[in-house]
């Protein structure tokens, strides 16, 4: 697909070039002859006046001297004899041959002849004894001046021109077979039973859709397959029953060869169940932790559970805004997980802050990780690290510390953390960082530079709004309490 869009660029790319440098190329080398010529109409004018005058041999050569080209044996007269029987007079530089000469007194007009090594204009003048021939020569390389160069630039044009498509095609090819390349891959590695391998949504919107179908199958084949799993795990838990009459059945056949034979083949019947159940438990337990280290969509679960918790805002007068939830953001924690989490953050919200106050949740999809943003417009968190330690199961008043505690630990299951600061609402900011390498951040300077960031560009979004809030905040503060978020649970 790369190397065909590349071609198809090229090829169109050349037939436009081609298309306009060749008849550019043309339209220059006409223009040069045209330069050519009209110069020298322009220095056989500057003789016609000196012929209206006199025929004066001396005073015509001086003429021709003081003309541009006249020095360098480019300007010639042909000036007819002033009486019957008489020579012409000749004078300067004479190239052209007397019948085109000739011709050119019988048409009246100028004309352009050849000449060895260019051609001449043959420019006629009246005069007292007859029709005089200002003769000027133009090289063949004054017909051709600049166009050489002219076109080494079109084409050095065009060649940039195809390598800048080749270019554009190349990366263009890239964008669209790189993710067509992670799904045949995915594609392959869920044949080998690689259960938990998904699919990065993006690329083209056609890629993206199949990424999106792609997960979903994967998804289905997980639950079908634990589907079956549990059934093959529930019809052998059906079979003790029946096993333990055949057990009591055979311990009271009494003693022989058949009745130890019977009592054997229920004890092997028995033992095969129990192998049976507990590789079914095992291949589920394997179901579940591919299905947790596939991931979800950060957005679809913030969406779902934002819906769940804007009828409460609604109740109580609480403004709610989402942003970055609108296209899929994956992340590497199970489902349930992120929604826990989430619940968690946004019923401190509910719990720690006064009727009324505005809240937000913010989705930012970062090269190496997804940042999800839970801010209120509460009075704030007086001491954010006690409220951080309480979420590590230190304790202390008013709180068991068990929401944060949560957050914290799908946090780190990924390599990411948990901060707490100042929101651009102006209470609460809970900044959850889910690392997508697995591997956590070496640097907190560059933590905070990205969080920066991400203030500055809510800022810019809720600037509007920001007077209203704090109206808002003025008249409903004055208890005490944490904010949204806080590590109050």
């Amino acid at each position: 697909m790369r190397w065909a869009l590349v071609k198809v660029c090229l090829a169109v790319t050349v037939m436009v070039v081609v298309a306009f440098a060749v008849p550019l190329g043309l339209v220059v080398k006409e223009m040069a002859k045209d330069r050519a010529f009209s110069n020298a109409e322009r220095q056989a004018a500057t003789i016609g006046p000196v012929l209206a005058i006199t025929t004066d041999r001396a005073q015509l050569e001086r003429a021709v001297a003081s003309t541009e080209s006249g020095p360098g044996g480019y300007i010639g007269v042909h000036v007819p004899p002033a009486e019957k029987g008489g020579r012409p007079a000749e004078i300067g530089s004479r190239r052209a041959r007397p019948a085109d000469v000739e011709a050119a007194v019988g048409l009246g007009r100028a004309s352009i002849a050849p000449a060895p090594g260019g051609s001449v204009l043959l420019q006629p003048t009246a005069v007292a004894s007859g029709i005089a021939v200002v003769e000027v020569y133009v090289p063949d390389a004054a017909l051709t001046n600049g166009v050489g160069t002219s076109w080494a630039l079109l084409a050095g044009v065009g060649l940039a021109l195809i390598v800048g498509s080749v270019a554009v095609a190349d990366r263009l090819g890239t964008r669209m077979v790189r993710p067509a390349e992670r799904l045949a891959g995915a594609a392959h590695d869920l044949g080998k039973g690689k259960l938990g391998v998904r699919v990065r949504e993006d690329g083209p919107r056609e890629l993206r859709s199949a990424a999106a179908a792609f997960n979903a199958m994967a998804d289905q084949v997980v639950q079908l397959l634990a589907n079956e799993r549990e059934l093959a795990a529930d019809l052998s838990h059906r079979l003790r029953t029946p096993l333990t009459v055949l057990r009591l059945n055979a311990a009271s056949l009494g003693e022989g060869p058949a009745a130890e034979q019977t009592r054997e083949a229920v004890a092997q019947l028995e033992r095969e169940v129990d192998q049976i159940i507990r590789t079914a438990r095992q291949q589920r337990a394997h179901a579940q932790q591919a299905a947790a280290a596939a991931g979800c969509d950060a957005a679809e679960v913030i969406r779902e559970r934002m819906d769940f918790w804007s009828a409460l805002a609604e109740d109580e007068g609480r403004t709610v805004r989402v942003a970055g939830a609108d296209r899929p953001v994956r992340v590497p924690v199970a489902r349930p997980d992120l929604a826990a989490a989430l619940d968690a953050m946004l019923g401190n919200v509910f719990r720690h802050t006064p009727e009324g106050t505005a809240f937000a949740v913010d989705v930012h999809n970062a090269e190496d990780a997804v940042i999800v943003l839970v801010s209120d417009a509460g009075p704030g968190i007086a001491d954010p690290d006690a409220a951080l330690r309480r979420g590590h199961g230190d304790g202390g008043d008013g709180s068991t510390g068990l929401g944060l505690d949560i957050v914290r630990r799908l946090a780190e299951s990924t390599g990411g953390d948990v901060r707490l600061g100042r929101s651009v609402l102006g209470g609460t900011e809970v900044r959850v960082w889910l690392a997508l390498d697995g591997a956590r951040r070496a640097r907190a300077g560059r933590r905070r530079h990205t969080g920066h960031r991400l203030r500055r560009r809510l800022g810019r979004r809720l600037g509007r709004s920001r007077g209203r809030r704090a109206a808002g905040r003025a008249g409903g503060s004055g208890g005490p309490g944490g904010s949204g978020g806080s590590g109050g649970e």
